[in-house]
């Protein structure tokens, strides 16, 4: 479930080239700056509500809002009717879909978001991709840094497989779902359609159409009628 169709609709991004000769999803992070150095053509074509900052190296598409407060530093690509809100921070190397929403006192740094993800409160986010639709609680943190020197791993089936990424949050996929206050580890995966229950504190994979279940123990079962794609 590492491939890029595993975890994410590419139609539901205008970015969808970030991803080509990717083996791992993941990859396209390395691809960001560069991609973003070649593609980025600056413009502001949104709305400022209040006082708000906006870096040299940033295009905000039309029927975008920036609300009072926020700072979004370049390079940045932000789409079409996204909302960033209260006190947002965008540090750089960011890529937002259309439709998306950044909400009050969330910070981004190198991350691409599809179409429809939302982080609506408090959250802070690092060197992770969101796929369409995912959401986040209020409250939610991807760390994105392993306390102990060295790249993040993920497990490939029972081995520990190097990503080459000394920082790396999560992966989420298409129509996941992230509980209020919840913390993903380095190298979190979360699959299609999948959610996990507020205050867990999530490290490794899950797999698609699965529900984390915080109940001291974190227990994993099938979730049933999704409705996700495969």
């Amino acid at each position: 479930m590492f491939r890029p169709t595993d975890l994410f609709d590419l139609h539901q991004t205008d970015h969808a080239p970030l991803f080509e000769g990717c083996e791992y999803a993941w990859d396209a992070l390395k691809k960001l700056a560069a991609y973003l150095k070649a593609n980025l053509r600056p413009a502001l074509h949104n709305r400022c509500e209040g006082e708000v900052y906006i870096g040299k190296d940033v295009f905000i598409g039309e029927g975008t809002v920036v609300e009072d407060g926020a700072m979004i530093k370049g390079p940045a690509i932000i789409g079409k009717h996204c909302e960033i809100r209260h006190n947002a921070y965008i540090r750089g190397e960011v890529i937002i879909g259309d439709n998306c929403v950044i909400g009050n006192s969330c910070e981004f740094k190198s991350c691409l978001l599809f179409n429809g993800a939302k982080a609506p409160h408090f959250s802070y986010v690092g060197n992770s991709i969101l796929g369409h639709l995912a959401h986040l609680g209020a409250g939610v943190k991807i760390s994105n840094v392993k306390l102990m020197p060295g790249n993040v791993m993920v497990d490939a089936g029972g081995r520990p497989l190097d990503t080459g990424l000394r920082k790396f949050g999560a992966l989420l996929g298409d129509h996941t779902d992230i509980g209020c206050n919840s913390v993903l580890n380095p190298g979190s995966i979360i699959g299609r359609g999948s959610v996990i229950y507020p205050c867990a504190n999530w490290r490794g994979i899950l797999p698609a159409n699965s529900i984390a279940k915080n109940k001291g123990v974190v227990e994993v079962v099938a979730r049933k009628g999704s409705g996700a794609a495969p």
